[in-house]
């Protein structure tokens, strides 16, 4: 297998990034890769917010990985800048390959680079895979997130 490359997403990669998104049981039924302009409007503000980092992996040309870095500075943990990581995905044909061990480490590495204390990520209880996957890179399961779905909550 030929080398992986990460590299910052560009506007060119968003129908790639989506159809990452998309290509799993939950991301099926909540993506909608046949209209991209929310995404494209999305990837606008990411790209214009510093404490935003979005990447995707290349291998061979095609578009295997993505993921997305946010910064999350705050007062807590004595002003400790937190790494968000999220929307990691890996391509169906890459998985088990050690695609998305290298993307995580990237992430963390970044995120040392850029000063946070700590790294932290959510995973829908229902990927267990996943779960197993990040405790195996060190992550713990140390709180309990909880989520409100504000396109659907009423006033």
């Amino acid at each position: 297998m030929t080398q992986v490359r990460i590299r910052k997403a560009t506007e060119a990669d968003v129908p790639a990034i989506v159809a990452l998104l998309a290509d799993d049981a939950l991301g099926a039924g909540r993506e909608s890769p046949d209209d991209l302009s929310p995404y494209q409007r999305a990837f606008a503000a990411v790209v214009a917010d510093a404490n935003q980092v979005l990447v995707v992996a290349e291998r061979d040309g095609r578009t295997v990985g993505t993921l997305q870095l946010t910064l999350l500075p705050g007062l807590a943990r004595r002003g400790a800048t937190r790494g968000q990581i999220e929307a990691v995905r890996v391509a169906g044909d890459e998985r088990g390959s050690g695609l998305g061990a290298t993307l995580m480490q990237w992430a963390i590495d970044e995120a040392r680079a850029r000063g946070c204390q700590l790294v932290q990520l959510t995973s829908d209880v229902s990927r267990t895979d996943a779960h197993r996957f990040y405790e195996r890179l060190g992550f713990a399961p140390t709180h309990v997130g909880f989520k409100l779905n504000l396109a659907s909550a009423t006033d």
